[in-house]
């Protein structure tokens, strides 16, 4: 059974939240390639639209959209997704995986494509904060 951390990123306020997902929501992102986009209703986003933008294996690999499937790829880099040079003229040889989401993968990194106030739909933000605060009292 797949089981995911997907982390969402909200590009109008710059904001992220992480969700573990499995079962049957984590099912709808098998097979799926970074840059698709899918429904928000396996996240808790019904009214939202996301893109797949990237992710990471268990072993901390990224994937990259320029290796086909799910397969480990030997890359000799000189930047980019997987590796950061210190200097300039740098090249190493990285690992990283494809750009098909499988089992192997654990985490997924999204963006919201369509749809507004993010943090009011995973209940979190200025507006769940201030409910809160009055069922405190």
């Amino acid at each position: 059974m797949a089981e995911f951390k997907v982390v969402v990123a909200d590009p109008e306020t710059g904001e992220t939240f992480q969700r573990e997902i499995d079962g049957q929501d984590a099912n709808r992102f098998l097979g799926r390639e970074i840059g698709d986009e899918i429904g928000g209703d396996a996240l808790g986003l019904s009214d939202h639209t996301v893109e797949i933008t990237g992710g990471s294996d268990e072993t901390g690999r990224p994937m990259r959209e320029d290796v086909s499937g799910t397969r480990l790829k030997e890359l000799l880099l000189e930047d980019g997704v997987g590796f950061k040079p210190s200097r300039e003229g740098e090249r190493k040889r990285i690992t990283v995986r494809g750009r098909e989401i499988d089992d192997d993968v654990a985490q997924i990194n999204v963006s919201v494509v369509e749809g507004d106030d993010v943090a009011a739909a995973f209940g979190e933000g200025d507006d769940a904060d201030e409910s809160d605060e009055s069922d405190e009292e």
